[in-house]
């Protein structure tokens, strides 16, 4: 573990250091700078996935808690929820979930397959909910009824989003920078898709501990450019406090709104186009609601000549792919 992490309580969940690959054929179709990948969705928890990191130290400090069981909530097709149930397991916790029927017009089995389906093999106990709702603060009404039946419950908002869950992606950070050395990469720019702000919070407030100049840049896939920028911001520089006095300014803090299309979870034409290019060049399988959408926006600002040529850019690929299941008619 790195010194500056070694005061945090936290777990064994991870496969790390993940991987990093070089994407030659995809570079070569794009005509652009060298791609390479960040593997996060062999973090090998339940399928991986990027919440995996994040668990490591949000289990950790359950279990110091003297926790009995994980309350937490998000979309239907939550990579986050699949992960935390599977993570309860593997320490003999319960896992309670609630489920937000955020997208609109999906298909009958959209509810039972994919990630709920894991969710059911891993024996989370789940609750639906409509659109709309401050799901914290739901899941948070629900810790203190458990509580009040004498359960001991440990709340994880959503994404695992917080200034725990964030510090995984300050520990990616510095494995990230370790593998620049060895691979001697001349890294221009990190690229990830930026939803619920802990994976690019993290990556800031790492990268900021670790006096990395290195950019990040977050594709939103759900909210507008201003507010992803103050909520990315406020979680990178509570995380990034934790481990240095020297503050984190919000000029680190770069967001491209402009690929979210219909709203989260609805594929746009560049998603399908995403996940068609990394498939057919690169053997890659990204997830319709975060990594693909992320991967179009690289793709486009490549094409737009965005990036210098004579860099490397990195992508963080979060993992997702058991959502897939749920969008088949739109995929093939």
């Amino acid at each position: 573990m790195n010194p500056a992490l070694s005061k945090f309580s936290r777990v064994d969940l991870c496969h790390q250091p993940t991987p990093i690959e070089a994407m030659p054929r995809l570079s070569e179709k794009l005509g652009g700078p060298n791609l390479w990948i960040k593997r996060d969705d062999c973090t090998g928890l339940a399928t991986g996935g990027n919440k995996t990191r994040k668990l490591e130290f949000l289990v950790g400090d359950a279990l110091q808690q003297g926790a009995d069981m994980l309350v937490t909530q998000g979309a239907v097709q939550s990579n986050h929820v699949r992960q935390t149930a599977a993570a309860a397991c593997k320490f003999g916790l319960d896992c309670h979930a609630l489920l937000e029927r955020r997208v609109p017009d999906r298909d009958n089995d959209y509810e039972t397959t994919g990630n709920v389906l894991f969710d059911n093999i891993f024996g989370t106990t789940i609750e639906f909910r409509p659109p709309g709702l401050d799901m914290n603060a739901e899941a948070l009404q629900i810790v203190e009824k458990l509580r009040s039946q004498g359960r001991k419950p440990y709340f994880i908002p959503g994404g695992g989003s917080n200034e725990i869950g964030a510090l995984g992606y300050v520990s990616c950070a510095f494995e990230l920078l370790d593998q620049f050395e060895a691979q001697k990469l001349d890294v221009g720019w990190i690229v990830l898709a930026s939803g619920s702000a802990g994976t690019h919070a993290g990556m800031l407030a790492g990268l900021h501990v670790a006096h990395s100049n290195i950019p990040v840049l977050g594709i939103s896939v759900r909210q507008p450019k201003e507010r992803q920028i103050n909520a990315v911001y406020g979680l990178a520089k509570g995380t990034a406090a934790q481990l240095t006095d020297v503050p984190l300014g919000i000029e680190s803090v770069q967001v491209d709104d402009g690929y979210v299309g219909d709203g989260y979870g609805l594929p746009t034409k560049g998603t399908i186009r995403a996940i068609d290019l990394a498939a057919k060049f690169e053997g890659l399988l990204l997830d319709p609601v975060y990594s693909a959408k992320g991967f179009d926006g690289m793709i486009s600002l490549i094409q737009d000549g965005f990036f210098k040529t004579d860099k490397d850019v990195v992508f963080i690929h979060t993992g997702g792919s058991a959502a897939l299941f749920a969008y088949e008619t739109e995929l093939v």
